[in-house]
C-alpha cells in the first residue's frame, strides 16, 4: 500500500492556493487561518513563510503578473502605441480573472525582479521613440494606473464576469433619477460593456501621451 505525499509548504504553493481561494471568499474573507485551513496546516506555519497578511498579497501580486507575463506575448517591433495597448490589455485580463484582483495588485509589492525585463525592453522601446526616460515612466505609469482603477470599479460592478452585485440595475437606477435624465441614461455608459469603454480610456490615455509630448 502507499500513500501520497503532500508537496512541500513553499511560497508559491501557498499563493497558489491563496489565488484559488481569492475567486471564493474575496479579499476581505482571505485570510490567513482560511489560506491554512485549506493547506491542511495549522495557520502559524505559514508565518515561515509570510511575516503577515501584506507579504503573502505581495507574493499573490507577483505570481499574477507572472501568469501575466505568460499569456502576454510582447512584439519587439511594437509601436510604443501598441505596447501600451497590448501590455494594459494584458494586465486587465489578468486582474478579472479573480475576484478582486484589482485590489490585490494595487499597492503590492513585486517580491522579485521578474518584472524588470519586461520594463527594461518597454522603456527601451519608448526612449528609441522618443521619449525622455522620465516621459517613458510617467506613459507607461499613467496607463498603468488607468487600468488598475478601471478595474477596481468594474469589479464593484462585477466582481467576476458572470456576476453582478446588487444595487446596479441600470433600469432601476433609471427610474430613480428620471427627474435627472441626463444622469439616469448615463447608467447604461457606466456599468454596462466595459470592455468597450476600457479600450476607449485606453485610446484616449494613449492620444494623450502623443498629444502632451509631441510624438507620433
Amino acid at each position: 500500500m502507499t500513500t501520497g505525499r503532500r508537496a512541500p509548504l513553499d511560497r508559491k504553493r501557498v499563493a497558489d492556493t491563496a489565488l484559488a481561494l481569492l475567486n471564493e471568499t474575496g479579499l476581505d474573507g482571505l485570510t490567513l487561518r482560511a489560506i491554512a485551513k485549506e493547506l491542511d496546516v495549522k495557520a502559524p506555519a505559514l508565518y515561515w513563510h509570510f511575516k503577515d497578511k501584506q507579504a503573502l498579497l505581495d507574493e499573490m501580486a507577483t505570481e499574477m503578473y507572472r501568469r501575466m507575463v505568460a499569456r502576454t506575448r510582447l512584439d519587439p517591433g511594437d509601436t510604443w502605441q501598441e505596447r501600451l495597448r497590448k501590455a494594459n490589455h494584458g494586465l486587465r485580463d489578468a486582474l478579472l480573472a479573480y475576484r478582486d484582483g484589482a485590489k490585490v495588485f494595487s499597492g503590492s509589492r513585486f517580491t522579485g525582479t521578474e518584472h524588470a525585463h519586461a520594463m527594461e525592453e518597454t522603456l527601451r522601446l519608448f526612449t528609441a521613440a522618443g521619449f525622455t526616460l522620465g516621459q517613458a515612466v510617467r506613459a507607461t505609469t499613467t496607463a498603468f494606473t488607468y487600468t488598475i482603477g478601471f478595474v477596481v470599479e468594474e469589479q464593484g460592478v462585477q466582481p467576476l464576469p458572470d456576476e453582478r452585485r446588487e444595487g446596479y440595475d441600470v433600469a432601476e437606477r433609471a427610474r430613480l433619477f428620471a427627474d435627472f435624465p441626463l444622469t439616469a441614461r448615463a447608467g447604461a455608459e457606466i456599468f454596462t460593456d466595459y470592455g468597450t469603454h476600457f479600450e476607449e480610456g485606453l485610446d484616449i490615455v494613449v492620444a494623450g501621451i502623443g498629444a502632451r509630448y509631441g510624438i507620433s
